[in-house]
């Protein structure tokens, strides 16, 4: 599925009034309002929950905790089911299939939000069931990507960087000028791993190529970080996966491009006796690397609405926050949730605070905006033949 991508389900086929339709491109300087559709309205107020009702969970593996889940469950007199999926595209696919009658879409993208609503597989959300949004950053409450927070709701903050073994690898990243380079420097022979992501993996490249614009259309500039990528799967064995929490831990991988959350997620998988500093967390200190934040939606064709509702508020509740994060290591966009907070409650290991989010790396850190669909199928196509230069070793999910 990360090969076939995201082209095809973008652009379409044919004429088919079904077939995924691309908006506006939101970004900072040109905030979007998406529309609300007369057929996929926000559900009324007032309405009582579908108790002992089953509520429907799509979501990543290991982003969002079991006692957030079971004490939603006892709370509001449900089942909760999640079904995971391992990369966006996978998400995507079955989703724009139609077979399945989730109710809630967690870890949404926010590049994706406008493909999402063109295709109405999300629905407007009803504000009066969340009124623990005012507990976010005050950024989520009107943010560029959907203004008004029409159709989400903020989840995680996470930046992406590069986790390592300190006591496998003989390098630190920062002793380099460019810690971008710090996988073709760090010498992990068959241990050195990429995310099956297209956007945040070719966009490795183009940083240790010294670009930072993370939406590039130029054709040059996407060739030349691929095949950046594909020089290092020479000189390491390159593989791709997203369980860079576990592979860390484990010691089966001694470099991975990571999301922060994962670095810090592998400390508790750690084997007994391996202590926290034994893992390195690389990011940009003064900010200016990838941030991002990914989001919670209420899907279409939910079979419980009201529920869904109710998920997306106990998600943004402090006590919940807090569990949540403990569990997943991914951090929420709540003021009360501050790094300081997290180290003190023993949530985020002192030797790994490059891993906190503060607020203020979303002023100077690098996004990752939708782009055109035509630029999406180059970086698409660079990422199939990043994928096949790999292809003699595993590609982990």
């Amino acid at each position: 599925m990360a090969a076939g991508g995201l082209g095809a389900l973008l652009t379409g086929c044919g004429t088919d009034p079904t077939a995924p339709r691309q908006g506006p491109l939101p970004e900072p300087r040109n905030p979007v309002t998406w529309p609300v559709y007369s057929d996929n309205k926000p559900i009324a107020n007032g309405l009582p929950h579908e108790a002992y009702g089953a509520l429907s969970i799509y979501t990543w593996p290991g982003r969002v905790g079991q006692r957030c889940l079971d004490d939603f469950s006892k709370a509001h007199r449900c089942e909760v089911r999640p079904t995971t999926f391992t990369t966006i595209t996978e998400a995507l696919s079955r989703l724009i299939r139609g077979h399945d009658r989730f109710d809630v879409f967690m870890g949404v993208p926010t590049s994706l939000i406008g493909l999402l609503v063109a295709q109405s597989l999300i629905q407007p959300l009803n504000h009066t069931y969340i009124p623990n949004i005012t507990q976010a950053w005050p950024m989520f409450t009107d943010p560029y990507y959907d203004s008004h927070w029409q159709y989400t709701v903020p989840y995680t903050v996470y930046t992406t960087g590069i986790a390592w073994r300190k006591d496998l690898v003989n390098a630190d990243p920062y002793a380099l000028m460019n810690g971008w380079s710090f996988p073709w420097a760090a010498g992990g022979e068959g241990t050195t791993m990429i995310l099956n992501d297209y956007r945040a993996s070719i966009s490795l490249g183009l940083l240790k190529d010294g670009v930072r614009d993370l939406g590039t259309a130029d054709p040059l500039l996407i060739d030349n970080a691929a095949q950046t990528l594909t020089d290092l799967s020479g000189r390491v064995g390159l593989r791709i996966s997203n369980a860079t929490s576990a592979l860390i831990a484990s010691g089966r991988s001694w470099v991975h491009h990571a999301w922060s959350g994962q670095a810090v997620a592998a400390v508790r998988l750690l084997p007994h006796g391996v202590p926290a500093e034994a893992i390195g967390y690389w990011f940009p200190p003064a900010g200016d690397g990838p941030v991002a934040n990914d989001t919670n939606t209420v899907l279409r064709g939910a079979k419980n609405p009201v529920l869904a509702h109710l998920f997306l508020n106990f998600m943004l509740e402090r006590a919940n926050v807090m569990h949540n994060i403990a569990a997943t290591g991914y951090a929420q966009p709540l003021t009360w949730v501050t790094p300081s907070r997290l180290v003190s409650h023993g949530i985020l290991p002192p030797a790994l605070t490059s891993a906190a989010v503060p607020s203020t790396f979303f002023d100077r850190g690098l996004k990752q905006f939708e782009i055109p669909v035509a630029a999406d199928e180059l970086w698409q196509q660079a990422w199939r033949g990043i994928i096949r230069a790999a292809r003699r070793h595993p590609i982990l999910t």
